[in-house]
């Protein structure tokens, strides 16, 4: 569509009547001619040097579902861990982490409760049942 634009534009046709037949506004247009940003190749992003390894990973998975821990939201499992003086990552990296594992949920253990059903009500003659 770029092409066809500056195709359009080398021949003489005005500006609106070019994006028109472009199908793309003339604010995108703008944009890309004075900025000279055409649609660059995606580079692969570089990984982060603080990337947690795979060990580590394992590690802040089994201090989350450690007995201490387990029933402990991952704030509170951070914030104990900085009292006792151990860093392992930051709370968003411990949500993640549990994410990935599709362990994202309530931690606390909860009771279950019986499914109760409605007695159902039978009359035999009238006036039995009222509701």
């Amino acid at each position: 569509m770029t092409d066809a634009y500056t195709d359009l534009r080398a021949a003489g046709v005005a500006m609106r009547r070019a994006a028109s037949l472009t199908g793309l506004s003339r604010a995108t247009q703008f944009r890309r001619t004075k900025t000279g940003a055409v649609h660059s190749v995606p580079r692969p992003r570089a990984v982060p040097a603080n990337k947690l390894t795979d060990a580590e990973r394992a590690r802040v998975l089994a201090v989350l579902n450690s007995p201490e821990f387990v029933d402990c939201a991952p704030l509170t499992v951070w914030a104990t861990l900085l009292d006792e003086g151990t860093y392992l990552c930051s709370v968003s990296t411990m949500y993640r982490i549990l994410a990935e594992n599709t362990l994202v949920k309530e931690r606390r253990r909860l009771a279950r409760h019986p499914k109760s059903t409605c007695p159902e009500l039978v009359a035999t003659a009238p006036r039995q049942v009222y509701s």
